[in-house]
């Protein structure tokens, strides 16, 4: 009975150490290939912008100075209202240019009344000079006199004009519409005509400048792809937008005017002016932007997240692809400027291609990879979202996505 029962826990062990061996060599097996996040990069229509400082400028500026001399009697208008083309907006003492009017007309009609005498002698010359009865001479004399009475009658008249001009002049008005500053000069102040010291600044503020630095390189390279054909406006004037001082963005956008014909010596840019509505007053002159200016539209450009972008010892920008062997490759880029969370890549890759996004760190050249699509919207500690594995073959972090084709 004892050897029985012996036999019996034997066979009951047996089998259980050839479970324990098999759990043994399971754990033992090697895992698959690690699991990667990627991308595949295809071309796409990409607007191009550049970001740079500015300042705002009025779109007209006049300072107001006084033509004539006197003393000012009184202010017409309130510092800081808006102001319209012709408004008087000062008065300066018009007495000494009444007076003026009056003797230039007086000296017109005494011009006027000379005339009539001259051409009644120079008729009565006429006839007596045909019958002999005068000298010849005498004659030409009259004819001459005559002349000169036309004559003093148009400088007269032209005094007496010149006379009411000072005489309106001593209205200041606006010579354009627009927000008037703050007054220089005050009641009973002396002001002379051609003074230095304008009596205030007026200022158009709508539509306004922005007046913007730009690198006379970076222009020259945006020329020449425009003329390559690389980029396109569609027809357009490139358009601007605006970034005020608080991080707010102007809500009207901008048109680019022109761009200075020259190039500042001593910071080698050049000045960009683009025009802006102002209907609501908000962009004052000197305020500082930054303008985002829209170069045009590339339309086969590749974008590729910046995350997936790394530096080689020379600083050259490379990303990892998964080739058509599913093994992993390195490539060299040009990537010359961002655009928001991607680098903008023109050369190092073709259209399709996979790049690592995930799970790349501990990867080398000629290492067999599996693909799955990147979700740029899962939580990830470094893997590929959903991803089995990681570049070090680590455990699973979630549910196996659909394998990037």
């Amino acid at each position: 009975m004892l050897i029985n029962r012996f036999a019996a826990a034997a066979m009951l062990v047996a089998p259980l150490a050839a479970c324990g061996g098999g759990k043994e060599q399971a754990q033992q097996q090697p895992a698959g290939p690690p699991q990667v996040g990627v991308v595949a990069v295809k071309s796409e229509a990409v607007t191009l912008t550049t970001v740079l400082p500015g300042r705002t400028v009025a779109y007209e500026t006049s300072e107001v100075r006084p033509q004539v001399n006197g003393l000012i009697l009184a202010r017409l208008f309130t510092e800081g209202d808006q102001v319209t083309k012709g408004q008087p907006l000062y008065r300066i003492d018009p007495q000494p240019y009444v007076t003026q009017v009056a003797s230039a007309r007086a000296a017109l009609a005494r011009a006027q009344s000379a005339i009539a005498s001259s051409a009644a002698l120079q008729r009565r010359y006429g006839e007596l000079v045909k019958i002999n009865a005068i000298a010849k001479q005498d004659y030409e004399n009259a004819i001459t006199s005559a002349a000169q009475a036309r004559a003093d009658v148009a400088a007269q008249q032209a005094a007496l004009r010149s006379a009411q001009i000072d005489l309106s002049r001593t209205t200041v008005r606006a010579p354009i519409s627009g927000r008037i500053g703050r007054s220089i000069a005050t009641t009973g102040a002396l002001v002379t005509a051609g003074q230095t010291d304008p009596l205030t600044t007026i200022q158009r503020l709508d539509p306004i400048y922005v007046d913007v630095p730009q690198s006379s390189a970076d222009l020259l390279a945006l020329r020449q792809k425009i003329a390559a054909g690389d980029l396109s406006r569609g027809g357009q004037a490139a358009r601007v937008q605006l970034r005020l001082e608080d991080g707010s963005v102007y809500p009207i956008e901008g048109t680019l005017q022109f761009t200075d014909v020259s190039v500042d010596p001593a910071t080698g840019t050049q000045t960009i002016r683009a025009r802006f509505p102002n209907p609501r007053g908000l962009l004052l002159p000197g305020m500082y932007v930054r303008a985002e200016l829209i170069e045009g539209t590339q339309g086969d450009a590749l974008l590729v997240p910046q995350r997936a972008v790394q530096r080689d010892e020379k600083g050259n920008p490379t990303v990892m692809v998964v080739g058509a062997d599913n093994k992993v490759q390195m490539r060299k880029l040009t990537a010359p400027r961002t655009i928001g969370d991607n680098w903008l890549v023109t050369a190092g890759l073709k259209s399709g291609e996979k790049v690592i996004v995930e799970g790349g760190m501990m990867l080398r050249p000629g290492m067999p990879v599996k693909a799955v699509a990147w979700n740029p919207n899962a939580k990830s500690a470094g893997q590929p979202s959903g991803a089995q594995g990681s570049g070090q073959g680590g455990g699973n972090a979630g549910q196996p996505q659909q394998e990037a084709k």
